[in-house]
């Protein structure tokens, strides 16, 4: 089968769409024949080598983790599936590989597709819907009222953030470029702050609850501008130790390491009068089946930037990498 894989850390030049042996099918696993995928930040920083302190797959290796397609396999563990279910899922982060033409997925992190979109489109829906949802509703408990500050809206994951934000109650502010005003307003963003030409840092302590999709100097101002004793969640900033020992297991040794990579930005929390946790997605069936069911309802909308067919699929990631995405980029094949 044709996979993309990395042969070797660093650049776009280490890994190539070529032929790799389909996956062998263990006992909780689907088999799946793949539609779609969509492409996530951890992919390239996974190609990059950046998160090889949190796992180090053996090279070669696929890339990929969200994935959309029909069951061609299920393992003997496996109750709720059957051959020919369309399906939708998200792998853990120690268990890649979706872009490849049949993938292999733990069956409790994969649900039902929604049946009211095209399947490839539908991929747009695990990594980033989940995490938007788990951290808005485990980490910062957002309940009506509250005003939440979601950064960098007119991302993946932003775009979904917005919309489970106002369906949880919320009155959300996000930052936008001018380009991604007219999207994130339409995914129910009360308050756009255009962050090329206000201070975000400058708004005082406005919200009761702030997601952090940007990371850097976007994450610094966060700590200045939720109340104090609230909370900061972050995707793009430095993992906390236990964030990483919840997520991974990890020893005295890495946890060490986090420990003191993070110190800074605990810091600045503390300083502020505010909580900085880092979260790590946790895929699995049950929230999902919950998303699945949302856009089916209508009150989820996926928002796919472009789709690039899997022969282009280094093209695809280079249009992530550049920052040029609005949404999701979806790879069909």
């Amino acid at each position: 089968m044709k996979a993309y894989r990395i042969h070797r850390y660093g650049g776009p030049e280490c890994a190539s769409l070529d032929e790799a042996p389909e996956p062998e099918l263990r006992a909780h696993d689907l088999l799946v024949r793949i539609a779609g995928v969509s492409l996530n930040p951890v992919d390239y920083k996974t190609r990059h080598g950046a998160l090889r302190v949190l796992y180090r797959p053996k090279l070669p290796a696929t890339l990929g983790n969200d994935l959309a397609g029909e069951v061609i396999a299920v393992g003997s563990a496996v109750a709720g599936f059957k051959v020919g279910d369309r399906v939708i899922a998200c792998s853990r982060i120690n268990d890649m590989g979706s872009f490849a033409e049949v993938a292999r997925i733990d069956a409790r992190c994969a649900s039902l597709a929604p049946s009211s979109i095209d399947l490839a489109t539908a991929s747009a829906l695990p990594l980033a819907g989940q995490t938007a949802q788990q951290a808005l509703r485990d980490l910062l408990h957002i309940r009506p009222g509250m005003h939440v500050l979601i950064t960098a809206g007119a991302g993946g994951v932003g775009c979904l953030a917005i919309q489970l934000a106002k369906s949880m109650g919320a009155e959300v502010s996000t930052t936008a470029s001018p380009r991604g005003d007219a999207l994130v307003r339409a995914m129910g963003a009360d308050h756009v702050i255009d962050y090329t030409t206000t201070d975000l840092a400058s708004l005082g302590r406005t919200f009761d609850a702030v997601f952090d999709l940007a990371g850097g100097d976007a994450l610094d101002a966060c700590f200045k501008v939720a109340r104090p004793g609230s909370t900061v969640i972050s995707i793009a900033g430095l993992p906390t130790p236990s964030a990483a020992s919840k997520a991974l297991g990890m020893g005295m040794g890495i946890k060490t390491l986090f420990w003191l990579a993070s110190l800074g930005l605990r810091r600045k929390a503390a300083a502020n009068g505010v909580s900085y946790h880092y979260y790590f997605l946790h895929p699995n069936s049950s929230d999902l089946s919950a998303l699945a069911a949302m856009v089916d309802a209508g009150t989820l909308k996926i928002i796919a930037d472009r789709h690039f067919p899997f022969e282009q699929i280094a093209d695809a990631m280079a249009y992530l990498e550049a920052g040029h995405a609005k949404g999701k980029v979806v790879v069909t094949l």
